[in-house]
């Protein structure tokens, strides 16, 4: 028995236009999320950016990562893990905005007693 008569079925190798198309992409997107950083969209700002960030990092796994010719238990995989990341950090929020967070002002903070030097 040969060592070449094992092997996997491999797939073609993804055409160079699809990872142009995708660095335009990524680019145009660095250039919105600099111009919506440059703009005050008030508490909106941090979900937008993220949004783009997502959605940057997303094209990155698919294409860069071959996850989009990887098989079913490849994404099944990758998708349970980034579910599971998104409910642990919903748990934290809601924990976190549960909280009361009771900080002083720097004028009411507790008085300092100096100790007196005995004579």
């Amino acid at each position: 028995m040969s060592a070449h008569d094992h092997h996997e079925e491999m797939h073609p190798p993804a055409p160079v236009w699809m990872y142009v198309v995708n660095f335009l992409v990524l680019v145009v997107l660095t250039i919105v999320t600099y111009f919506v950083a440059t703009k005050d969209l008030g508490a909106m700002s941090t979900p937008v950016a993220l949004g783009i960030a997502v959605v940057k990092a997303g094209l990155v796994v698919l294409f860069f990562m071959h996850v989009f010719e990887s098989g079913p238990l490849t994404k099944l995989t990758i998708f349970s893990s980034l579910f599971m990341v998104a409910v642990l950090c919903g748990f934290f929020l809601v924990d976190y905005s549960t909280r009361n967070l009771e900080v002083l002002p720097p004028e009411e903070t507790a008085p300092v007693v100096e100790k007196s030097a005995k004579s």
